[in-house]
């Protein structure tokens, strides 16, 4: 369905300073438009940035005109430059059903949540500093929350299920973008994508469906933390692929708890390198025989597994030489009496008892969950100048999502991005994984890269770059500045 958008007047609530300071920022605004703009400065060392910030509604109307739905934004504009020499990165987070304040208020935005260096949460009531690591010095930036996150909501009436899936969620992103373009005039300027985990797989569709819908045509991909291909991400009993692939996560997980023997604990390198070569030879072959494997066989993977592993052999070959990760999480400090976290292996948790198969709760979503929310929403209140009664939805109600579009299969977008890498020979895609995520493996997202079969000419058009972390590698501040180096890098290259 082709979609026709229009803004919507915020509903603020906003008492009589919060309006005399807005009041007094002199920002073009477009007719129809009605959002608030606030202004602020981002300090880059010695240096520092002025931005103006819109924040607001767009309204989502279908092809009769009818209102379907509101949709939320955070728009951030350097000022003192024209708009058509400055790039424009649309942003978003993923789950489905994420709102984008993991990389609004962790990486890119001018404000950052304060977190100790390794990323552990201080105590609270919870703060936000300036970030000196924003994006905003190389790109405007608009964070998007897709229908049911943030603030966004279906209109009155409207069933919020149509725009919860693969395609639908394409379609109304992607008009949002189009239409974004051509309301704040910046059709002009090049543009980029950032999106983190199901964002990467947002991205990789939108590349698509913008080429092919709007000829939108664009000039960089940020997949960070990337699931591209459901198949090599979603363990099923008899999708073994999965299972191959999450090995040198374990690898690099029992690394950093000092579960592996001595000469791989000595040197990670070599611990991960040599895990990727079991990974993909002799324990994929495994996996491939089924029950052809013979007893030997068994015996011979198994004392590999448990060596690449930091698990028990025994513990191997109870599991029929197939640890899924959940299990993982309990089994690998279970003597120690700890958990570990799924989006990032580094934080461990403590369950009701020792025993239990599965853990209660993923302690590396509990250490961000609390301080993100309070600080994202003390910043739109204070900050921002906004003010809204209804909740802000970290994560909004989208179960079930919808892929009917695949059926029985399983959903691959990186053929998506091999079309549009094909049709935009320009096309330059970061791919950022970090080595603790259990989320988004790292090295399922070099497997789906090497698998799009890109001609050479496209396959140097794509950069990987591996982090010392988790899911949202950026709260470890070590890689936060590489991240940020890394970015910039990519920016220059990109708009070559």
């Amino acid at each position: 369905m082709k979609y026709v958008l229009t803004f919507l007047a915020c509903y603020l609530f906003m008492n009589t300073s919060a309006q005399t300071k807005t009041a007094e920022v002199k920002e073009y605004i477009p007719a129809g438009v009605q959002v608030t703009v606030s202004s602020g400065t981002v300090q880059y060392g010695t240096q520092k940035l002025e931005y103006t910030a819109h924040t607001g509604y767009l309204d989502l109307k279908n092809d009769t005109g009818k209102l379907i739905a509101k949709v939320f934004f955070t728009y951030y504009k350097k000022k003192g430059e024209a708009a058509a020499n400055r790039p424009i990165t649309f942003t978003f987070n993923g789950g489905p059903g994420s709102s984008s304040v993991w990389l609004h208020m962790g990486g890119l935005g001018p404000k950052r949540v304060l977190l100790k260096d390794d990323g552990t949460a201080t105590a609270p009531p919870y703060k936000y500093i300036n970030n000196e690591y924003s994006w905003l010095d190389k790109t405007d930036l608009v964070f998007i929350d897709p229908v049911s996150t943030g603030y966004s909501r279906a209109a009155s009436g409207e069933n919020p299920k149509q725009f919860h899936g693969y395609v639908e969620d394409i379609q109304s992103v992607g008009s949002f973008i189009r239409y974004f373009l051509s309301k704040y005039e910046r059709w002009g300027s090049a543009k980029f994508l950032a999106g983190e985990s199901y964002g990467t797989t947002r991205a990789a569709g939108l590349s698509k469906f913008l080429t092919d819908s709007y000829r939108i045509y664009i000039n960089g991909i940020f997949l960070i933390s990337p699931v591209l291909n459901f198949g090599t991400n979603d363990y099923y009993v008899g999708n073994d692929l999965p299972r191959a692939l999450y090995i040198p996560s374990y690898t690099a997980a029992a690394w950093y708890h000092k579960k592996l023997a001595p000469e791989l604990q000595n040197d990670f390198a070599k611990a991960i390198k040599e895990s990727e070569a079991f990974a993909l030879g002799e324990y994929a072959t495994a996996l491939l025989k089924g029950g052809w494997l013979t007893a030997e066989e068994t015996d011979l993977i198994a004392t590999k597994m448990s060596y690449y592993t930091g698990l028990s052999k025994e513990y191997c070959l109870n599991a029929n030489l197939r640890v899924e990760e959940n299990r993982f999480y309990k089994e690998l400090r279970r003597k120690d009496g700890l958990s570990i976290g799924r989006l990032d292996a580094r934080f461990t948790g403590t369950d009701l008892d020792n025993a239990g198969e599965y853990v209660s709760f993923d302690p590396s979503f509990t250490n961000i969950d609390g301080p993100f929310t309070s600080a994202l929403n003390d910043y739109f209140q204070n900050d921002l100048n906004f003010k809204e009664e209804k909740p802000y939805n970290i994560f909004g109600p989208v179960s079930p999502w919808n892929y009917n579009n695949v059926q029985n299969q399983f959903l691959n977008v990186a053929e998506s991005l091999r079309d549009a890498m094909a049709k935009n020979p320009a096309l330059k895609v970061y791919v950022g994984s970090g080595y603790y995520d259990f989320a988004t493996p790292y090295f399922t997202a070099k497997y789906d890269i090497e698998h799009m079969f890109l001609r050479p000419e496209a396959r140097k058009n794509v950069r990987h770059y591996f982090y010392n972390s988790g899911h949202m590698y950026y709260i470890n501040m070590p890689d936060m500045i590489q991240f940020k180096k890394d970015v910039d890098a990519f920016f220059e290259w990109a708009l070559k």
